[in-house]
């Protein structure tokens, strides 16, 4: 499938060229990948009022204005309730999200967030590693959007 064709690619932690585990989520990989022109998915945690990126325990801390002057390039998966319950009382403002073991949820701004290799019509799919998607997906979130 072309670039064209693929409307969000979407880097997952900050990978654009495969996965680095010990980079994903780092505020300056993530803003790196932010100036190559791409969205990132990332990885918050609020614990007692501090925001914290990291998959799975809080690791680097981010403050709200380093949020707020990315926004518009992120998709914030919420890691803890606490997380999910902050950002959800800002109603639109960030484009986040909550998920386990789902095929499929909703961001808070309305886009299908499907499961690894789950192919949803008009949805974003999670796809780690590259591989061939349908063209009726809306994206990719992926460890390579250089290759797509």
């Amino acid at each position: 499938m072309g670039k064209n064709n693929i409307m969000k690619i979407i880097s997952h932690r900050g990978n654009i060229n495969g996965r680095i585990e010990e980079a994903e989520n780092r505020p300056d990989y993530i803003e790196d990948t932010i100036r190559l022109g791409y969205d990132v998915e990332i990885d918050v945690w609020i614990i007692e009022d501090t925001f914290y990126l990291g998959h799975n325990e809080p690791q680097y801390m981010v403050s709200l204005n380093w949020l707020n002057e990315r926004k518009d390039n992120l998709w914030i998966h919420c890691k803890n309730i606490e997380a999910m319950e902050w950002f959800n009382s800002l109603y639109d403002t960030y484009n986040y999200f909550w998920h386990e073991n789902d095929t499929a949820v909703l961001t808070s701004k309305g886009y299908i967030w499907s499961y690894i290799n789950k192919f949803i019509k008009g949805g974003i799919t999670v796809c780690p590693n590259y591989i061939q998607v349908p063209n009726y997906i809306l994206g990719v979130c992926t460890d390579y959007p250089d290759l797509y």
